[in-house]
Order: C-alpha cells, then structure tokens, then sequence
C-alpha cells in the first residue's frame, strides 16, 4: 500500500505543477528597497506610538495615595530602527536600545497634605521586535495576516516637581515600575492596530481587478503567498486584461515565465508575452480594432490612388459613380499577437480592408476586400505607476482575397497605404496605448530611474523608488475615502 500511497502523492503533485498558473505579471522588492521604506517606516511607527493613550494609574503606597494620568509622550527616540526581510515569513521590524520622553501629572495625598504637580519620565533601552506575516487573502490581494511583537524597557526614570517634589523622591521607584509596565502593556498593542489595520489600508491601495478604460479591465490578484528571501520579496501576480461586457471571456497563459534575477535596484518588474497578449485579446473582443477612413479623413492623394486602381472596376459597375466619394474600412481579423525577443517587442497584426464607394443617398458599394499584415515596434515604457507602449509600423503588405492579378494590382497601393497607416492609424493606437495602465504598486509611491530590459519571452524593468506622499496621508486618504463610499 504504501509505494501506491506514493505514487498517489507524486501524481498529484505533478497535476498541481502542471496546472499552476504562470503570471504575467512579476514584481521584485529588494533590500535596497526596503531600507528607503525604512524612514518612512520608522516615521509612523514614531507618530504610532506618539499617539498612544496611557490609561489612568491609581496606587497606595503606606500613608501615601497617588493618581497618575495625562500621560502625553513628548519624545521618541528610534535611533535603532531596522526594518528587514524575514524569509519565509514576511517583514522584521525591529526598535533596539532606544529612548521615549513622556509627562504625566500626579496627585498625592499623605495624611492631610495633598499634592499635584508634574513628573517628567524617560524610559531608556527601549526594545522593539515586531514581525509582519504577509499573505495572498482570498481575494487575491497581499495583506498582513498576523503580527507578533515584543517590547521591553531596560530602565525608567523620573523627576519629581513642585515645592514637595524632593519629599517623593522615594515615590520614584514604584512609580516608575509601574509606569514601564503600563508603557510596555501599550506598545504591542499599537503596533498590531498599526500592522493589522493601518498597513493594510495602505495595501488595499494596490489595485486588484480595476478598470482600465470604458472597454477593459485588468487582473492584477496575486496567485499564490508572497516568496520571502533575506534578500527580496517576490509577488506574482496574474497580469490578465479582460473584456468589460465578458469578463469571462479570457485567453490561456502559455507564455514563458518572467524571471528577475537582479538586486541591484529597489524593484524590479517583469511583464510576460501574456501580459501584452490578454491586454490586444481583449480589446478585440470588445470591437475596438476597427475603424472607417472616409471623407474628411481620407487623405487627398490616397484617395487620388484608390479611384485610379479602381477605375475600371468603377466604370463596369456604374460609370454614375465615378465621383462617388471612397472610404476605407479596417478590421481586425484575429487578435494580435506579442513577441518579446532580447532584440525588441513587436506586434503582429493582420487585418482585413475592404474599399468600398460610397454614393449619396445609396448603400455603399464594395469594390475589393483585401487582406493587410503588418508588424509592429513596441518600445515599454514605465512613468510612476503608469505602463505605456509606443508603437512604429515596421513591415506591411497587403493582397487580393479574390485573385492573385488584384493581388499584382494592389502592389503600388503598397507605399501609400503604409505612410497612410503611419500618419493615421497608429497614432490613434499610440493615443491610447500612451495613456497607459497602472500597475500594482500602493499609492504614493512611484517608478524612477527605470531602465528596461528585453528578454526572450518577457521584459524586466528595473527602478528605484520615489515616496510622493506620506504613509500617514496615503491610509487617511484611504480610510476618508472608504467611509465617503460607505456613505454614499
């Protein structure tokens, strides 16, 4: 039983290797990364803690009773922060030797003196360790499952004010023991709110499944638990364009997986020949590729060209229409295809093109329907968080779906339908395309200093980081704006 038992376990696992979804879409952090995140880290958790509430102490202590409240911190001191990757785990944040500066007022009576005044603390060899275990929910979006943290004060102390302030010096001990053991009871518990609530509306900034445009959407959930190293953390997520009207509607990954080898830079982004592919399926699907040249856009000596190829033609099917004005349709015919070489991107698109008269008054009339190939230049380009291709038409011919002498005819169209494409078409593509999608990156940071690289099967862009906005502001805005849904 149990080599079949083995053989059971070793099946399926193949099935679940062969079944796994590649991505298309692959983002790197690296360490590099995470030590410019670390100032902005060490920055909330300052504001974190800074905006801690003490609750109020009540004590006896022989003839002596005290009460201690408005307790305010007036000083934070992380000069030991470090924020790092914990692999297989998540993030490591990590607080080590250091100081916070805080006030509270005291009120005392021993016998029938009663006294209030302030008393002015510090706690010393503050240490902080808190892990943050990051996960894909069920949604597909990367969150912060869990957070353990520990906290410990090496030492307090405190200063007494006020005209019997050197008669409670002895009071110092016990209340400094008992204020480090309510400050310790308040650090962790900021911190897991900061972690399992803060962090993770900033994270909610990241897009999932979000519109691109009125024709199409993307996908960008992740497909498994994010891998942490010592070095890096890599995200892996589906990269896919779908149809608004048919979201279901979708093509399958056989593209090459993307692979980042590089730590040189703070992120690293790596697009598959799926990313593109989806992104041209679905706005095929969605009748986008298609488009009618007549009148004021048909270009004069096009035009010029087309009644003189077509004169014949014209004068046997009605000389009456020989003035009839000309007009070009162009369709789409299969969805274009991406092809990502170490050389470049290109784009191949084939297309039918039917020339048709267009008299007044009367239904058009179709003259030739041709068949149009063309190959396209893609360069990528990556600005914040705005992915854009720009497009050049490389090669194009065209031939006769009716005989091979059209086909012959056809052949001085050849030149004019090209610049014609140049001038007219692909800038209307490159109109869109330019406009760019955004990728999976939380809001307030962006792309800089981004160079791209091209790989067979895929594209890496390699960048640095740039903060636009505060932690702080970017969760703010965010909860602001999910409470204003909320309401509406």
């Amino acid at each position: 039983m149990a080599p079949c038992r083995a053989l059971a376990v070793f099946l399926s696992l193949l099935v679940t290797m062969t079944t796994a979804e590649p991505p298309g879409c692959k983002i790197r952090i690296t360490s590099s990364g995470l030590e410019m995140l670390k100032v902005e880290t060490q920055r909330f958790v300052e504001e974190e803690l800074g905006n801690m509430t003490m609750p109020e102490m009540k004590g006896k202590e022989g003839r002596f009773q005290y009460t201690i409240n408005e307790v305010k911190i007036t000083e934070l001191n992380l000069t030991g922060a470090d924020l790092r990757f914990q692999p297989n785990f998540g993030l490591l944040f990590e607080v080590q030797n250091s100081s916070i500066a805080l006030t509270f007022r005291r009120n005392i009576l021993y016998w029938f003196f009663h006294d209030v005044g302030v008393i002015n603390a510090s706690a010393e060899g503050v240490n902080i360790h808190t892990a943050l275990h990051m996960i894909r929910d069920d949604l597909g979006r990367l969150k912060i499952s869990n957070v353990s943290c520990d906290a410990s004060i090496a030492k307090m102390r405190a200063k007494f004010s006020g005209t019997l302030g050197r008669v409670y010096e002895f009071l110092a001990t016990f209340l400094t023991t008992a204020m480090r053991f309510v400050l310790n009871q308040q650090i962790c518990p900021a911190l897991n709110h900061a972690g399992l609530v803060l962090i993770n509306r900033l994270l909610d900034t990241i897009p999932v499944r979000s519109d691109v445009d009125d024709f199409v959407g993307i996908d960008y959930s992740l497909l498994n638990d994010p891998v942490v190293t010592a070095r890096s953390l890599d995200l892996d997520f589906r990269g896919m364009y779908y149809d608004l009207q048919n979201e279901n509607d979708t093509i399958v990954n056989y593209a090459v997986t993307p692979v980042i080898r590089e730590y040189d830079r703070m992120v690293y982004m790596a697009l598959s020949e799926y990313f593109f592919d989806s992104g041209f399926y679905a706005y095929y699907k969605a009748k986008v590729f298609q488009m009618l040249i007549a009148n004021e856009k048909m270009p004069k000596d096009l035009e010029m060209l087309l009644r003189t190829t077509y004169f014949g033609t014209i004068m046997m099917l009605n000389p009456a229409l020989v003035e009839a004005p000309l007009s070009l349709e162009l369709k789409v015919t299969s969805s274009p295809r991406c092809t990502i070489k170490t050389s470049g991107a290109s784009v191949s698109v084939t297309a039918m093109m039917i020339v048709m008269l267009l008299p007044p008054g009367q239904p058009p009339v179709q003259l030739s329907s041709m068949t149009m190939e063309g190959k396209l230049n893609a360069k990528v380009s990556l600005k914040g968080k705005r992915l854009a291709v720009h497009m050049d038409l490389r090669r194009f011919k065209i031939y006769s779906n009716q005989s091979a002498l059209e086909s012959l005819a056809l052949i001085p169209l050849q030149g004019p339908l090209k610049t014609m494409l140049q001038l007219s078409v692909v800038p209307i593509l490159n109109d869109r395309t330019k406009r760019g999608v955004q990728i999976p990156l939380p809001e307030g940071m962006d792309f800089i200093e981004e160079v791209v690289e091209y790989h067979n099967g895929f594209i890496v862009i390699g960048a640095n980081l740039h903060f636009t906005k505060g932690l702080r502001e970017v969760i703010e805005r965010n909860q602001q704006g999910q409470q204003n849904s909320t309401t509406v």
